[in-house]
């Protein structure tokens, strides 16, 4: 059973569909807590209700000094004997030590088919530029932001009428059904990194779509 840490800032949609996934009988996972870098954020009080133990290492406390937050992060989530790290709306950029001490174990979930559009907006952005796709992306964490080995994505259509809402929607519907998908293989073993690139054992791409269909 893998044991999983979930940094989040806010209510923490991707993490309640990671505890989701995790209750299901048979699935290979456990989150073992859940960490904020906000006393404030939302999702804490859920997953207590779901008996995860919950912490909070506030970012404030420790002024301009990241590294320092950081190593506090780190010694919270090894005290629970965790293995792997999910960011699921976790709003701080990461240092190269952290990313460090957690390469290749450290994961997150962005709203956009990355490699474009990474940042703040992506929706906005995707929307402004006349794409005809959009989507989200799991990968694992580099110190560049949103950059990383890309572990599955999701593609969904910008429609003409979309805004930054509906387009948002829309993704995150797919960001509740790819974290968890992304979790069990990486805690089934089916992961591997080579060369920066994520290969899966045991999966198929599906067929390709045209957007705008006529």
């Amino acid at each position: 059973m893998l044991k999983v840490a979930v940094l989040i800032s806010g209510r923490g949609s991707n993490m309640k569909s990671l505890v989701n996934a995790c209750q299901q009988e048979g699935f290979p996972a456990q989150i073992a807590c859940v960490i904020s870098n906000k006393p404030e954020a939302q999702g804490l009080v859920w997953a207590a209700e779901q008996g995860i133990p919950t912490a909070v290492v506030n970012h404030r406390d420790y002024g301009k000094d990241r590294e320092a937050f950081e190593k506090a992060l780190h010694a919270e989530i090894t005290k629970h004997g965790v293995r792997l790290v999910c960011l699921a709306g976790f709003l701080r950029l990461l240092t190269p030590w952290f990313v460090t001490q957690w390469l290749d174990r450290l994961v997150n979930i962005h709203p956009s088919l990355l490699p474009a559009f990474p940042g703040l907006h992506v929706q906005q952005a995707a929307i402004d530029y006349g794409a005809r796709f959009s989507g989200c992306t799991v990968h694992f964490v580099r110190s560049e932001m949103d950059h990383g080995p890309i572990i599955v994505q999701a593609a969904v259509p910008v429609l003409a009428h979309d805004t930054e809402d509906t387009l948002a929607a829309r993704i995150l519907e797919f960001e509740h059904k790819i974290y968890p998908q992304a979790l069990r293989w990486i805690a089934e073993g089916r992961v591997n990194v080579h060369d920066e690139k994520c290969f899966i054992a045991d999966v198929n791409a599906p067929p390709s779509t045209i957007n705008p269909c006529s």
